[in-house]
């Protein structure tokens, strides 16, 4: 039994216990993902040129857009897309600001874009079906209003449609712009700012860009995705069901239709950068519940069969994201109590030192991978290049990360979600209230023990 005792307690042990998660979960794939992006990267298909570009239509949902539609379509107008192939349809979902005064401006600015404007109020998912129903073209193209097209991205996503005919969904690549970024007057906001635009470089340009490869891409993204006509049609469009839609979506195309969806690195659309720390935990709360209540509607016979693990994507991510996400947090937590169980402060300070360094290298690695598929935007790249620091400061905020969209798997567990999600502060202010009457009820039963002991000892 001393042996034993001794083993356990001893620094091999210790070193196998704590890191073989980080190793395992991250390190190990990322070493692997970086393989399979420098293939992808270097062995490129050889797209041929078209020249007689479909029509195609640009689908924006508009929703108290004012301060954005405009420099919305005016990227539009400015792409290298012939702006006669381009019919364009903004969606008003009960909007409550002057978007549509916005709309008219912008049809006397760029009067070679058809811009049609067009009134729903039963919804986000519902006022992008009718859209979908009165479309024309070859193509669909859906993109957010409060972001911005880089200029060759609607033809890169055509040619890329064009040239595989196994294709029938794309997903842009999403990236916070930088502009704004740059803009940001608080330092510490500023910062926190490019360690998001470092973390959708790494979602985009290397995650999903591995996911293409195999096929295996989760979501679509709702700020900017593409359909063939003829699939989206024949699918059951958007869900009204769920806050995450562009999943759904994903899923039908993918798995209920059989159809392939891809990634195009080079199809950049900027959107704005997150302007608070609560908007973000706003954001990731939604995302992750949004992933669950898609994976509980497409899940059917995958945890019933004996495909497991290795062999399907979408167990996976859900064993990642949500079934290993109370085991994280446990290991976290234990690492403080280690030090009161006579385990030396020093090995568990190397420990976590290690761990970082980890986590630091599979960003380096995915920094060199993100280095090469920006070579075409030469500014993007130089502005990413120069961002070398976020390397270290990655995990710091993957971490915080890590418990937003933990907060997200607590609170879907409550019933079904909406887009309403409480914030940070909102959030503390509740806990305030139920710790505060847990208390009060405690101090109720201490003074009710107390004025019994009183009364016996007066008795």
């Amino acid at each position: 039994m001393t042996a034993i005792k001794d083993f356990f307690m001893s620094s091999v042990a210790f070193w196998i216990a704590w890191i073989i998660i980080p190793l395992i979960m991250e390190v190990i794939p990322t070493i692997g993902d970086f393989f399979i992006l420098l293939k992808r990267r270097f062995v490129r298909k050889r797209y041929r040129e078209i020249y007689d570009l479909p029509e195609i239509t640009l689908i924006i949902p508009v929703y108290n857009s004012q301060d954005t539609l405009y420099d919305c379509i005016r990227s539009v107008d400015a792409s290298d897309y012939p702006n006669d192939r381009i019919y364009i349809m903004l969606v008003n979902n009960m909007t409550k600001d002057d978007s549509f005064q916005v709309f008219c401006k912008c049809q006397q600015d760029f009067p070679t874009l058809k811009i049609n404007w067009m009134n729903a109020k039963q919804g986000k998912s519902k006022a992008l079906n009718l859209a979908l129903f009165n479309s024309d073209g070859k193509y669909i193209i859906h993109i957010d209003s409060d972001g911005v097209l880089e200029p060759h991205a609607l033809y890169n996503i055509v040619h890329m449609f064009e040239n595989e005919d196994d294709i029938h969904c794309i997903t842009g690549t999403i990236l916070t712009n930088p502009e704004l970024i740059d803009e940001t007057k608080n330092p510490f906001m500023r910062l926190f700012q490019k360690l998001e635009f470092g973390e959708y470089c790494q979602a985009f340009l290397a995650g999903r860009n591995f996911q293409s490869e195999l096929n295996s891409i989760f979501t679509l993204s709702g700020a900017f995705s593409a359909f063939r006509k003829s699939a989206i049609l024949k699918s059951q469009l958007y869900n009204t069901d769920t806050v995450c839609e562009d999943t759904h979506v994903t899923f039908q195309i993918r798995d209920g239709m059989g159809k392939k969806v891809a990634l195009c690195p080079n199809a950049i659309f900027f959107v704005d950068p997150i302007p608070s720390v609560n908007q973000l935990y706003v954001q990731r709360q939604r995302w992750q519940s949004g992933e669950l209540e898609v994976m509980h509607m497409f899940m059917g016979k995958r945890l019933n069969a004996a495909r497991g693990f290795l062999s399907d994507f979408v167990v996976r991510v859900l064993m990642y994201d949500h079934t290993f996400a109370f085991p994280r947090m446990i290991w976290y937590f234990a690492l403080i109590c280690l030090a009161f169980i006579n385990y030396p402060m020093k090995l568990i300070v190397q420990s976590v030192v290690f761990m970082y360094l980890l986590y630091s290298f599979a960003n380096l690695l995915l920094y060199i991978c993100i280095i090469l598929f920006l070579k075409e935007f030469r500014d993007l790249r130089w502005y990413y290049a120069r961002k070398w620091y976020i390397i270290f400061l990655l995990p710091f905020f993957n971490f915080l990360v890590f418990w937003f969209r933990f907060a997200g798997i607590i609170n879907s567990i409550k019933g079904t979600q909406t887009w309403k999600v409480r914030n940070v502060k909102e959030e503390w202010q509740s806990f305030g209230e139920v710790a505060g009457n847990d208390f009060a009820g405690i101090g109720k039963v201490i003074t009710r023990i107390r004025d019994e002991v009183n009364e016996h000892e007066e008795a």
